[in-house]
């Protein structure tokens, strides 16, 4: 039996990679850059640091990473003000497992979207342990945020399933060596490799019962 819950963010409980897309596209054009076709599956999953660095440097953004950071996740900020687009049933699904597990969440969102989004879904109390990839060295494919969510969460990853949708989110989780959810984006599906690594792959977050959780174990 699974022992804790670890919750990927974006694209799990809210659907915002497509936010997130169109935000440092239109960023990436407005600062003499250019957008590769590769560009958002390489970006999911990196951390701010990671990302910003990316854009700053081999996608040519004429902004240092430290200015494009700051200033992406000021317009992200500024998007979650007017509107979190929190994924139809995730709340419910968040909250029905949270009555019977302790729950993480292990995200690449920055620490004050993570504060946004919860706060404007009402989730806040539903996790006792959220990390952002910012607070670790590496971000996923890397197992750290995961390992490190366990490890406040006092529970052995081995212990813990992971609900993830992206492929390095996915890759993230198993390397950690949780047993992982996958519920992939229809925009985003995942890679061969990390469809593999899923032990189950649902259509929709509304998939996700305390039943099926309670069937992993």
């Amino acid at each position: 039996m699974a022992d804790a819950v670890v919750f990927d963010l974006d694209g799990v409980i809210v659907d915002s990679e497509p936010v997130w897309e169109e935000v440092r596209r239109a960023y990436v054009a407005a600062h003499g850059g250019t957008w590769q076709p590769d560009t958002q599956r390489r970006l999911m999953g990196m951390s701010t640091g990671e990302w910003a660095h990316y854009l700053s440097g081999e996608l040519g953004v004429d902004r240092t990473a430290a200015q494009v950071a700051d200033e992406v996740v000021e317009e992200m900020t500024r998007r979650y003000r007017d509107h979190v687009p929190l994924i139809a049933g995730a709340d419910e699904v968040v909250r029905r497992l949270a009555a019977r597990w302790p729950l993480g969440l292990a995200s690449s969102s920055p620490t004050r979207l993570i504060g946004a989004a919860l706060a404007a879904t009402g989730l806040t109390d539903a996790f006792d342990a959220t990390l952002s990839t910012e607070q670790t060295e590496r971000g996923k494919p890397a197992p750290d945020v995961y390992l490190n969510v366990a490890q406040r969460l006092g529970v052995e990853p081995a212990r813990c399933v992971a609900v993830e949708d992206s492929s390095n989110g996915v890759r993230s989780a198993a390397a950690a060596g949780m047993r992982v959810v996958a519920v992939p984006h229809g925009s985003y599906p995942l890679d061969p490799d990390a469809a593999r690594l899923a032990v189950v792959t649902l259509g929709a977050i509304g998939e996700l019962t305390p039943e099926l959780v309670d069937d992993l174990g």
